[in-house]
């Protein structure tokens, strides 16, 4: 019960960190948001390492450890978000999620591929699922957008001026999917670098991570100067918003942490793709000028979710949750890979 209960906090807060970062990215931009929420993340793991204990197990990583969690930070933490706020700020929250969802067929295609884990019917129904559920989202009438007017300008408007919102679906979508490659690459990186760690201090794992991408991000902002500008205008309401969504963002995770340690994988999973949801009706909460709503995406984004519980649970457990007859189990449980 305990597990299930962090699971759902750590869904909510990730979507309250995607409707934060929606209004943030109204007026500032993606490299904007890194570059705060990234440092910003980085402090709230190190302040959650400290706390645990798990602070001073930070050399007992070995090395080849230590560089799989590093690749695994700058990966998601500066290459995945960006692509996910350029994706937010392009089409909007409710059109780049169910994009950036497919992160689960990505990581389990790896998995798959990589470490021979299983493929069976029922996930493959559940990668039909996600892909028709996500791409669903799109259909939309042409010209239609959230506010009815002219596209928003990259630059920063007045801040007392009311953004105008027309979603650009091709580049956002585009986005979106980078971000579901960067996503769904990560969880193998730390997969590796548990497997050769004794102890699984997974908070000081992240500090690694986050630090890493905090100097490799600092690192890029020193060479390169288009970075420094962008960096030198963001206004107040999009830092605010920013900072919000930096300790959101964290907070998820530290729940997600807390939900494994206490509750199955398999239970932990599929409560977790509630996110998507819940970033639905906080859209509709916070961002109601400001994000595609439409029958495409609400059944899009409900059947993304049931495709993607059945592509990251365990098929026989989840076989027995349903009570699907013996019969149709059998034929669920078929391996696509080649396994027996």
């Amino acid at each position: 019960m305990l597990g299930a209960i962090y699971a759902t906090l750590a869904a909510l807060t990730f979507a309250m960190n995607n409707a934060a970062m929606r209004r943030g990215v109204l007026t500032g931009t993606a490299v904007q948001a890194i570059a705060l929420t990234v440092p910003l993340g980085g402090l709230c793991f190190l302040v959650m390492a400290i706390i645990t204990g798990e602070i001073w197990s930070i050399n007992s990583f070995p090395f080849a450890a230590a560089c799989w969690l590093a690749s695994q930070g700058v990966l998601q933490f500066v290459v995945g978000r960006y692509f996910n706020y350029e994706a937010n700020r392009l089409v909007g929250v409710n059109i780049s999620a169910p994009v950036v969802q497919l992160q689960v067929i990505v990581t389990m295609l790896l998995a798959v591929v990589l470490l021979k884990e299983e493929f069976t019917v029922l996930q493959a129904i559940g990668t039909v699922l996600m892909l028709g559920g996500s791409f669903g989202t799109q259909l939309h009438k042409s010209g239609s957008s959230a506010s009815g007017g002219p596209q928003a300008t990259t630059t920063n408007p007045p801040i007392n001026a009311k953004p105008v919102f027309k979603p650009r679906y091709l580049p956002g979508v585009m986005c979106g999917l980078g971000a579901a490659i960067a996503y769904g690459v990560a969880p193998l990186l730390v997969r590796a670098a548990f497997e050769s760690t004794p102890v699984k201090n997974i908070i000081a794992g992240g500090v690694i991570a986050y630090a890493t991408a905090t100097i490799v991000l600092l690192v890029l902002v020193c060479l390169l100067a288009p970075l420094r500008r962008s960096i030198r205008t963001v206004n107040r309401h999009s830092a605010t918003w920013f900072a919000a969504a930096a300790a959101l963002v964290a907070a998820s995770h530290g729940f997600v942490y807390a939900s494994l340690a206490v509750a199955p994988l398999m239970v932990v999973t599929p409560i977790l793709q509630l996110s998507l949801i819940f970033r639905i009706l906080l859209s509709q909460l916070l961002n109601r000028d400001y994000e595609v709503m439409n029958a495409a995406v609400i059944v899009g984004s409900i059947v993304a979710v049931i495709g993607s519980i059945g592509v990251s649970m365990h098929t026989d457990y989840l076989l027995a949750v349903l009570r699907i007859p013996p019969v149709l189990a059998d034929i669920l449980r078929v391996r696509l890979d080649g396994g027996v």
